[in-house]
């Protein structure tokens, strides 16, 4: 009896379903870990808190059965992300997969749990773990953002002019009397923009707040990540023109540079705190002018 005990769960397909979502989670979390790209691997960490969340809530309304193409086909996509996984090496690839790795192990494991029927079953956590990456390695492999550095040094630049400074701009470069600095496309506050884009999703999904107030969630959160990253910018460039690399050095890539991030998400979170609390004193005054 014992054994036929032990030997139960493995007759589970949900127990199989758990064990290769943990796997794909284990091996992708290590990759990103091992990159030492610690902002990814924060909102990589909240987005999957978020997943499990949302899953929690409808576990018991899931529909779990699938049939033998989109099996073969989800299987596929797993296969190909643990073949990538154990092939890959350093370069620009390994960067382009762990963004969208974690949005094509989500399509498999919804293929093969839920098949095409049930796939729309999971539509929250897809579109979060899209935007976890999927933007971001688009953008960065289509797209130049050299317009975006441009917009960045001007608006950085025009900064540093109503506080004070002697400064001009040529192209991308922000120049001061004493020295000066380019803007390029790593400084542009993509990868900020699409953080806090993020976080803005997970925040429509857990809290949503008025249908008519949603759309200024994700736009705010650009705008606040865009501004922030143009008063780093102009710190930097106050800093470069000191000719103090050391301090340079911390603020730009060091211990530093996540300081800016950290104002970033405390800013958003103050707007949609914001946001939510108006939202309740709105629904407290029609409660209490309906109950009078």
């Amino acid at each position: 009896m014992k054994a036929t005990n032990a030997t139960k769960p493995l007759n589970n397909p949900q127990f199989w379903l758990l064990g290769i979502i943990g796997g794909l989670i284990a091996i992708l979390l290590t990759l990103v870990w091992r990159t030492g790209d610690d902002s990814y691997l924060g909102i990589y960490v909240l987005c999957l808190f978020a997943v499990a969340s949302t899953l929690g809530e409808k576990r018991h309304k899931l529909t779990l059965e699938s049939g033998l193409f989109p099996s073969l086909l989800g299987i596929a996509l797993i296969i190909f992300i643990l073949w990538q996984s154990a092939n890959l090496t350093h370069g620009k690839w390994l960067k382009t997969f762990l963004h969208i790795a974690p949005f094509i192990s989500a399509i498999g494991v919804s293929l093969l749990a839920s098949g095409l029927k049930g796939f729309k079953q999971f539509w929250q956590e897809l579109t979060i773990l899209f935007f976890l990456g999927v933007p971001k390695a688009a953008i960065l492999s289509f797209i130049d953002i050299t317009p975006l550095a441009l917009l960045t040094a001007k608006y950085s630049t025009l900064l540093l002019w109503y506080t004070g400074f002697e400064v001009s701009l040529q192209n991308n470069y922000i120049n001061l009397p004493t020295g000066g600095i380019q803007v390029a496309g790593e400084c542009a506050g993509l990868e900020w923009m699409c953080h806090l884009l993020t976080l803005a999703v997970i925040g429509l999904f857990m809290f949503p707040p008025k249908p008519k107030r949603r759309i200024l969630v994700p736009i705010v959160a650009v705008l606040i990540a865009f501004i922030v990253n143009g008063v780093r910018i102009a710190i930097l460039a106050a800093i470069a023109a000191q000719q103090h690399q050391p301090t340079f050095h911390y603020w730009h890539v060091g211990g530093g540079s996540s300081v800016f991030g950290i104002i970033t998400v405390l800013i958003f979170g103050l707007f949609y705190w914001f946001l939510l609390h108006e939202q309740e004193v709105e629904k407290q005054k029609i409660t209490e002018s309906t109950s009078r």
